[in-house]
C-alpha cells in the first residue's frame, strides 16, 4: 500500500472528491483506508452502557485506497509515491518534488 496511518491524503474519486485528511487507520489485507472527515455515514444504535441514548450516530467508513492520493509535503499537491534507499535505509519519495515522506 502506498499510504500509512498518519499520513495527510486527499480522496480523487468518489462521492467525497477533493476532501483532505489524516489516515486514521490502514487495512493493508482489505486495500482499505480510514480518513479522518471522508465518507461519513450514519448508523442506528440501540442504547447501550457507552451511549445510553442510542439514535442515530455518525462516523467515517473506510474507502478503497485506490480513491486516495499522498499529499505532497512540499508543494501541497496530490503525488504518487516512490521509494529510494537513503543511508543503507528504504524510504519513501514524492514523485512530483523529490521530497522525502516523512
Amino acid at each position: 500500500m502506498h499510504v500509512k496511518k498518519g499520513d495527510k491524503v486527499m480522496v480523487i474519486s468518489g462521492k467525497d472528491k477533493g476532501k483532505t485528511g489524516v489516515v486514521l487507520t490502514a487495512f493493508p489485507k482489505k486495500d482499505r483506508v480510514l480518513v479522518e472527515g471522508v465518507n461519513i455515514i450514519k448508523k442506528h444504535m440501540k442504547p447501550n452502557q457507552a451511549n445510553p441514548q442510542g439514535g442515530i450516530v455518525s462516523h467515517e467508513a473506510a474507502i478503497h485506497v485506490s480513491n486516495v492520493m499522498l499529499i505532497d509535503p512540499k508543494t501541497g499537491e496530490p503525488t504518487r509515491v516512490g521509494s529510494k534507499v537513503e543511508d543503507g535505509k528504504k524510504v519513501r519519495v514524492a514523485k512530483k518534488s523529490g521530497e522525502i515522506i516523512k
